[in-house]
């Protein structure tokens, strides 16, 4: 299996333990995320010190008013790093709003740009901001990864577009039969599964920190509304992410 969006430098434990511990249920990958230029250099570390972590980096939507918003050339010789495999966090957010729309989007902008330059898939943040994230991405012609789906309302492009879906835990609670119709409309080439680690815990954990080890009960509940088996949905989203961010 393979977590597709994890922040191992944001878990109080440290990395080795989360590691071993999602191997031991069959997680043998994790795309850890950076979401400021302090987080992508811990993000980048953790991936060259842990076996079958790899590191997507980039600045999230609340940090473009930030200072890290002028960094971006710091960011582009980060990511010509081998252990990378995408950019970034990187997108739309109105909900917590750390700055206007407008710094969002001139930021969002440029890292689809070094993606692009780059030849690296872009992963996205998408919060109740899907016209603007459709539109934004709509001249971009790589590789997409809406992480934590929760926006339904940006599935028709992202199905007419090829985009890869990726959900989380959030799929999982009880009030969220929104996000489980979506997942069982997603194309099975086109469906990821991530943990978001340590945010938002799968039901069946709920209240305690988020690990990759905790990725199992997600893929159960998505398994069962798209009526497989959830080793199958295992083995498919694995293969999903293999060719969604070029991994081994």
């Amino acid at each position: 299996m393979t977590d597709s969006h994890a922040h191992l430098d944001a878990c109080e434990e440290p990395a080795p333990g989360l590691v071993e511990r999602a191997q031991a249920v069959g997680v043998t990958r994790i795309v850890t995320i950076g979401t400021g230029i302090d987080s992508c250099r811990a993000a980048l570390a953790l991936a060259e010190e842990n076996e079958g972590v790899y590191a997507a980096l980039g600045f999230d939507p609340h940090r473009a008013a930030s200072p890290d918003a002028e960094r971006l050339d710091e960011l582009r010789e980060l990511l010509g790093h081998p252990r990378v495999v995408a950019v970034g966090e990187t997108g739309l957010d109105t909900v917590r709003r750390f700055a206007t729309p407008e710094e969002q989007l001139r930021l969002f902008e440029a890292q689809l740009a070094l993606a692009d330059e780059l030849s690296l898939p872009v992963v996205i943040h998408s919060r109740e901001a899907a016209e603007g994230t459709a539109a934004a991405l709509a001249p971009f012609e790589g590789t997409v990864i809406l992480h934590c789906f929760s926006s339904p309302d940006l599935l028709p492009a992202a199905l007419e577009r090829g985009y890869y879906v990726s959900f989380a835990g959030n799929a999982t609670y009880p009030k969220a039969t929104d996000l489980r119709e979506a997942a069982a409309a997603v194309p099975e080439n086109r469906i990821l599964v991530e943990t978001d680690s340590p945010y938002l815990s799968p039901q069946a954990v709920r209240g305690r920190p988020n690990e990759p080890a905790h990725l199992v009960h997600t893929i159960a509940s998505l398994a069962e509304v798209r009526g497989e088996e959830p080793g199958t949905l295992a083995e498919r989203t694995h293969a999903n992410a293999a060719a969604a961010f070029h991994l081994p």
